[in-house]
This record gives C-alpha cells, structure tokens and sequence, in this order.
C-alpha cells in the first residue's frame, strides 16, 4: 500500500524575512510532501535568491518566479497565484492538497497528523491546526475558531477540493471555501488539542498589507462578499472589539462590512449559498459554533459524496 502524497503550492511575494524558518521545518517534516511548489509572484527582496539556495537543497521543492506586477491585491492576488500554480500539475497524481503561507514554523509531525485525523474520518474535507504568535518569549494563539480550516495551512483531501471548485480569488476566499464544503456534506475543522497542530504564525494574524486594522477593515468586507447578514457582522464585530486591537478591530470589521455594501460590491455565490450561510450563521448565534457546526453537518450528511465521480452539485 502507497503511502499518501500530498501537495503544497505556496504563493509567496517579499518573504525574506520568514520563509527560512518555514523551509527548515518542512524540511522536518516526518511525513515529507511529494511536491512543494512554491509561487514567487514578483518579489523585490531576497525571496528568489532564497527559494533558489532551498531548492538545491530540497528534492521536494520546484519554484516558479512570476514578474513583479506591483502591490498585489490582498485575497485576489495570492490566490491567482495560487491558481497558476495549481495548472501546472496533476491533482489526480496526490491525495491531498494544500495551500501554505512561507510566514509559518511548523512542527515536525504536522501534516502526518493531519493526514492521520483525515484517514480516520473520510468526511473530514479540509483540516487545519491552529496558528499561535510569539509574544514576550513565550506563545499565544491567536483567534480562531474549530469551524474553519485556517488560510494559511489550507489542507484539503483532493475529492473535497475538486468538488469546491478551488479557491474563489476574492475576500474571504478562506471562508467561503469551508462553507461550500460543508454544504456539500464534508466535515471541516481546525484543532489545537495536540502540540503537533500547533504552529508558528510568524506575523500577526491580517496584519501583511498594511496593519491590522486594515486587515479586519478587509474581513467585514470580505464577509459582505460572502453573503454575512447585518445580525452577524455586528455579533462578529461586538466580540472582536474584546480583543486585540481593543474596540478599534470592532468598529474596522462593522466599518468595512457597511462600505461594501455602500459600494455594492458584487456578492458571492448563488442565493442557495447564501441563504445556507445564513441559516448557519444564525445557529451560530443561536447554540454557538460548535454546537452549530455538528448539527448542520448532520443534516447535510446525505448530500456526501465520496469521490468526484459521484459529485452532486448544488
């Protein structure tokens, strides 16, 4: 019996000065990935000169360089990297697949955990562990909850991933992707219950274009994209004012929600899709996320289908 192969395709841009640590623990991996292809889209630092030194090193390891096209949008420009990336191999050649920031130090047994928890439940789609910051010499997580599999370790069983169509290159890209699963009957999640899922965010959380306010000015934005309702956002956007950065996070989530849709920026999906977003976010509201999560999978339990081959669409 063949051993699984995975995929990673990590579209990178200015990473100098975090992807030595990302490399190096890859490089530790106990399960190694069959190919890591790594998407250079147009850096202006050191980035290519270091993914050239790591892929003489690497057997695993095949860079891309793309040209600089500038600032890159922030959700859209990644993932059109991403996607590029993805054209030019075989998914039929891997059984999973995952996108992986160069911003990250995972731990040794990271991803022979994931694919272990996976074979253990095939309706498990796409799995994540957690992301935790060093702070005062020590770590803390960051926030995240177990819903969703986190974006940037984005592991995918192959089926899962072909039935989702990808990775949409819009806001929220990161969250739309898990929705669709699980209206699709796959299973996703995110677990920090072991030290092996627990990684190395090297920056804080949507603080990469700019700060982080911008980057949850971008997430109410984002969730607009997806289809959020105003009950939510201004539940996601009272809790958030609790944490890091205190009430000004809050007020940027709810501030770039109510822009969007002053805009009117075209949203994402069918009225199906939404209308399952909703009805899940309100569950939410209503028992909490978890609680949330196992009934809404329940009930779309009979919409499962394996394989590609016996994929249903909505």
């Amino acid at each position: 019996m063949t051993s699984p192969r995975y995929l990673l395709i990590c579209p990178c841009r200015d990473e100098a000065d975090y992807m030595r640590e990302t490399l190096d623990s890859l490089a530790a991996q106990t399960v190694a990935p069959a190919l890591a292809l790594v998407i250079d889209d147009g850096s202006t630092d050191a980035t290519p000169a270091i993914l050239e030194e790591y892929a003489q090193r690497l057997d695993f390891l095949k860079v891309i360089h793309r040209a600089d096209r500038g600032d890159r949008e922030v959700g859209v420009g990644p993932i059109d990297a991403f996607n590029e990336a993805l054209a030019t191999v075989n998914l039929g050649d891997y059984d999973f697949v995952c996108k992986l920031d160069l911003d990250l130090k995972l731990p040794a047994a990271y991803f022979q955990t994931l694919i272990e928890r996976m074979q253990a439940d095939p309706r498990l789609g796409s799995y994540s562990g957690k992301p935790y910051v060093r702070v005062d010499g020590g770590l803390e997580p960051e926030p995240c909850g177990d819903e969703l599999s986190v974006g940037m370790t984005k592991f995918y069983r192959r089926d899962c991933f072909v039935q989702v169509g990808g990775f949409e290159p819009v806001l929220n890209w990161e969250a739309i992707d898990c929705h669709r699963a699980r209206l699709l009957g796959w299973k996703v999640r995110a677990d920090d219950d072991a030290e092996a899922l627990r990684f190395v965010h090297l920056r804080r959380m949507g603080s990469s274009h700019h700060n982080v306010l911008r980057g949850r000015y971008r997430h109410g934005a984002g969730q607009y994209i997806m289809g959020t309702g105003w009950f939510y956002i201004l539940a996601s956007g009272v809790y958030r004012a609790t944490t890091w950065p205190v009430l000004t996070g809050g007020l940027a989530i709810v501030w770039g929600y109510a822009h969007a849709m002053v805009r009117r920026q075209p949203r994402y999906g069918t009225p199906g899709f939404r209308a399952f977003l909703r009805r899940y976010q309100w569950q939410c509201l209503l028992r909490g996320k978890n609680r949330a999560t196992v009934r809404i999978e329940a009930a779309q339990a009979d919409r499962w289908r394996p394989a590609f081959s016996e994929y249903r669409p909505d």
